[in-house]
């Protein structure tokens, strides 16, 4: 047991009267923020973010929401833009079921998705799964793949998609050095749908980029451990490439469906002046918005080009709806869900 001596004990109480005798440190002053000041500093900063975002909403409610109301309204009514709307309930989609032309519209633009859809995404993933090996000048095939979607379905895209494909034009004359004699592919109601195809699957470089991105994913040990086992192209292809970018394909598949439903410019400007009455020859290019937009402006049945843009939103989402609903079949994510 271990003691102290007197000596060592005096010096413990002189330190411990030592400290006593010093001045006590001076209070700091406290820290903490008064109460009330970080609220009031929680709804400034709140305030300056729907400062920042008024421009955004009052640009959807005025521009998107608001005349989104205005014609579900008028899709209800018979308006010709001069006289007050008149209530005429269903009438407007009843009529539209018994509208022949409307259903050529249908008809010419389900061809149309069903067509340039399929044929534009295989160019795009083609060319992309090209583009994707390293090569010289790899750079500069890459911009001029793409220049083409960088124009857009501009009035300038389709004049000159017209002048290449009419009678007697480049096109005609080519292909009459194989004996092929069409008479000018936008004057036949056979072939003036392909020419409108084509002119949607030229445009394929935004599809092909976000396929290149995707490709850029697939891990190369996949490929080299299919090749050991003896797997050819077509089988990594088949087995590799195409799960392993379906939600790619899922992607492009959506927003080109979405897109081939809302064709007009380029069937405007190829088969409008010269190429018949509007709609092509025999109604061959009626697309659905061309027909929409006679009937709102060249017609002033502003109501009835309404219901006809509330019924293609339908039939947009109930496509879209099952494209989401099949995605579980076929689209593998990386997490091993579907």
């Amino acid at each position: 047991m271990r003691t102290e001596t007197p000596a060592s004990a005096t010096a413990e109480e002189e330190r411990g009267a030592e400290q006593a005798r010093r001045p006590a440190p001076p209070a700091t002053p406290s820290t903490a923020p008064p109460p009330g000041t970080a609220r009031r500093r929680a709804r400034r900063e709140t305030l300056a973010g729907y400062l920042f975002l008024s421009p955004w909403c009052v640009g959807i409610l005025l521009l998107t929401l608001g005349p989104m109301l205005v014609s579900l309204y008028l899709a209800f009514t018979d308006y010709n833009l001069f006289d007050s709307p008149r209530w005429v309930g269903l009438e407007n989609f009843s009529e539209m079921f018994s509208d022949d032309r409307w259903w050529q519209s249908v008809r010419v633009t389900a061809v149309f998705v069903l067509v340039a859809t399929p044929l534009k995404l295989a160019v795009a993933l083609g060319v992309a799964m090209l583009l994707a090996r390293p090569r010289k000048g790899q750079g500069f095939y890459r911009s001029a793949f793409y220049a083409p979607s960088l124009i857009g379905a501009s009035v300038s895209v389709g004049i000159v998609w017209r002048a290449l494909f009419q009678d007697e034009a480049i096109v005609d004359r080519s292909l009459s050095l194989f004996g092929w004699s069409g008479g000018g592919w936008i004057g036949d109601p056979d072939w003036s749908m392909p020419t409108l195809v084509a002119l949607s699957v030229w445009q394929f470089g935004a599809p092909m980029v976000i396929f290149l991105a995707g490709l850029k994913q697939v891990p190369r040990e996949l490929y080299e451990a299919a090749e050991v086992d003896g797997a050819g192209a077509w089988r990594r292809f088949r087995s590799i490439t195409l799960p392993m970018i379906s939600p790619v394909i899922f992607f492009n598949l959506l927003l080109e469906i979405i897109h081939s439903f809302q064709i007009f410019t380029s069937a405007l400007v190829i088969a409008g002046p010269g190429g018949g009455r509007a709609g092509g020859p025999g109604d061959s290019l009626l697309v659905y918005t061309w027909y929409l937009y006679e009937q709102g402006f060249a017609n002033l049945r502003m109501g009835y080009a309404s219901a006809m843009a509330w019924m293609l939103l339908a039939g947009i989402a109930v496509v879209t709806a099952v494209l989401f609903w099949s995605q579980r079949r076929w689209v593998h994510y990386e997490e091993g869900g579907r």
